[in-house]
């Protein structure tokens, strides 16, 4: 990115980040639920038993690291936080285009905007 940008600059880029954002977490959970149920696709369901979600996959540094290790439950879930982080991106990087255009006033908005979506996240995450 240059140090001069203009409006239609940063929309476009945040145009193109939503859009890439959206369709990778699509091919992620598609690629997870397809490699999942050719997995479990064939296992007999017993409705009688309630089994919880396995902690393994309620923690974003676990659903890396299961994702990493190709369990598919877990790919699903990073496909999940794929879809959750990109709109926490679009506001980080419209943070830096308005700074890069100097415009004080949508600086501190939009810094006030990311600073409590990482703390509703981390205090989300506190709470589980």
């Amino acid at each position: 990115m240059s140090s001069k940008i203009t409006d239609a600059g940063l929309e476009r880029l945040v145009s193109i980040l939503l859009r890439v954002g959206v369709l990778l977490s699509g091919a992620v959970v598609l690629a997870g639920g397809a490699y999942y149920l050719a997995r479990h696709g064939s296992e007999t369901v017993h409705y009688s038993n309630f089994q919880g979600q396995p902690s393994v996959d309620r923690f974003a540094g676990a659903i890396v690291k299961g994702a990493l290790a190709l369990r598919a439950r877990s790919i699903i879930q990073f496909g999940i936080l794929l879809l959750i982080a990109t709109p926490i991106a679009r506001v980080a990087l419209s943070l830096v285009g308005f700074a890069l255009e100097r415009d004080t006033k949508y600086v501190v908005i939009t810094a006030i905007v990311l600073t409590v979506l990482v703390f509703s996240l981390i205090y989300g995450m506190a709470e589980a």
